[in-house]
């Protein structure tokens, strides 16, 4: 007879889920321990155990608790991969002592059933070895609006209150963690937090009750997405704590995009905040982005801290240090303001004027850099159809036109006003739809640099050929139309993009410099 089980005692599961026999057909089983989980990897399975622990945002001390959080996890996660969450099972005790799974007898424990994935198609390990590839961003961005779309909202969360919360707490860790974090800096970090609440707090407030605090994932780093199918899916998102997870949407895609910068991968970030608000028109949140990606830095300086106290060893305490101290500085730099400019990029198809603007934008204004407006993102969303898809000659009349750039200037002239950075991105053919996009820095009171890229008739047409996967809607066709039609005097810069991207935005750099 195996020995009894308390509800905190799991060492006979855990010796059971770590044995090959326990699942049928796998030839070795491979344990990855983190603080509040068991996961055993066997075979084309996943099965995750949650560690009888307790702590001041979880409870799992209990089989019942355990049970619920896992069927929570499972609940909540099927929203965001449905493929890679299988299920909840029992791990029950068998008449002879045995233990099986969801077999006759009493559950003793429970877990959650994923498919399994390779470890290398994570976007944390495919960043660090330099494998991300940038092309995957806009898809991220609309795996994260898509969930956002579709979760509950939470009016009795989040606001002003919920960030308070936040600040105040990363206010004690820094305290309680003095021996790791620089003391004025932490003051600073926390000042400056509390500041921005202050500024914040009436649009904080108005967003919840508006239900953009929804259920969200609570996690949303790149360790927690997964590239399947050449598709990025998120996954384990938090359900044990509603602190966490249910907040204001903007705050849940800040810990991606701040992720994103702090891995020196600032285009990457500035492509999916870019992606998601396109997806999603949430240019209301834009002034709370900086205040959102401080406080997600500030969280990790306080976790990196309270993990160098733990380390036994030397070396691994002052990398963790040094991290922390890191992310303290990245706190107070993202809170610091810079003055907003718009940048309307323009030329025919094919002058490699997306490519320019998705190089320039993370150089302008607060991080993760200016609001890139798209016009052949803005006409899809417009139609309400996905971004690769093709449309019609009747998407690009006249009146069709006119309204993807009224649109495009509308949006241009939201963001200004809420303090951030544009770059307008379009052909910019017509004389009128120039004087347009320059009228909105006018108005707005910002400085305005209007840029012209060239290239021969030959070299766009080639472009064009080869794009794949791609919003223009461009062919060849289009472009003979757009040399027939002629755009009139440009008096904007104008960039030689004639050569390759590099070059081309060597270029775009000269010309805006003073």
């Amino acid at each position: 007879m195996a020995p009894s089980q308390h509800d905190d005692d799991q060492t006979v599961v855990l010796d059971w889920l770590s044995q090959p026999s326990s699942y049928p057909g796998a030839p070795e089983v491979t344990r990855i321990d983190t603080h509040s989980a068991s996961v055993f990897l066997a075979g084309e399975r996943a099965c995750k155990l949650k560690r009888a622990v307790r702590y001041d945002y979880l409870d799992f001390s209990t089989v019942a608790r355990r049970r619920q959080a896992c069927e929570a996890e499972y609940r909540l996660n099927r929203r965001l991969a449905p493929d890679l969450y299988l299920g909840v099972s029992a791990v029950t005790r068998e008449a002879d002592g045995t233990l099986a799974f969801d077999g006759g007898g009493a559950p003793v424990d429970w877990v959650v059933v994923m498919r399994r994935f390779p470890q290398e198609a994570l976007f944390d390990k495919l960043a660090a070895r330099g494998a991300l590839d940038l092309a995957w961003m806009p898809g991220l961005a609309r795996a994260v609006a898509r969930l956002h779309a579709s979760a509950t909202p939470r009016r009795d969360h989040g606001g002003a209150a919920g960030m308070r919360w936040v600040v105040d707490g990363n206010a004690r860790a820094f305290a309680a963690e003095a021996g790791a974090l620089d003391a004025e800096a932490s003051a600073q970090v926390t000042h400056a937090g509390l500041a921005a609440l202050a500024r914040h707090a009436a649009r904080l407030d108005r967003r919840r009750e508006a239900g953009f605090v929804r259920e969200c994932h609570g996690d949303l780093h790149l360790r927690n997405v997964v590239l399947l199918d050449g598709t990025p899916v998120l996954f384990d998102g938090i359900e044990f704590n509603d602190e966490l997870s249910s907040i204001d949407v903007a705050y849940d895609l800040a810990f991606l995009v701040m992720d994103l910068i702090h891995r020196g991968l600032p285009v990457h970030a500035n492509v999916v905040f870019s992606h998601y608000l396109a997806a999603t028109g949430d240019l209301d949140a834009l002034p709370l982005i900086p205040f959102f990606l401080s406080c997600r830095a500030a969280i990790r300086a306080k976790t990196s801290a309270t993990a160098a106290r733990l380390q036994r060893e030397a070396g691994g305490r002052d990398d963790l240090e040094r991290l922390a101290s890191g992310y303290l500085q990245m706190a107070l730099r993202l809170l610091t303001p810079a003055p907003p400019v718009l940048v309307a990029i323009g030329g025919l198809s094919g002058s490699g004027k997306s490519t320019q603007a998705t190089r320039l934008a993370p150089s302008l204004g607060v991080p993760p850099g200016a609001l890139v407006l798209r016009s052949d993102v803005l006409r899809k969303v417009l139609h309400g159809v996905d971004v690769e898809a093709r449309l019609g000659a009747d998407a690009y009349g006249a009146a069709a036109n006119a309204r993807v750039y009224g649109a495009l200037c509308t949006q241009a002239m939201t963001a200004l006003g809420h303090g951030s950075a544009v770059v307008g991105d379009a052909v910019w053919a017509r004389p009128e739809d120039r004087a347009a996009v320059a009228d909105v820095a006018r108005r707005a009171g910002v400085p305005f640099v209007g840029l012209w890229l060239e290239a021969p008739g030959e070299a766009l047409a080639a472009r064009i050929a080869a794009r794949r996967g791609d919003a223009s809607d461009a062919t060849r066709a289009v472009l003979e139309q757009q040399l027939a039609e002629g755009t009139g005097p440009v008096d904007w810069i104008r960039v030689d993009a004639s050569g390759t991207p590099d070059e081309t935005e060597a270029r775009v750099l000269r010309g805006l410099a003073p």
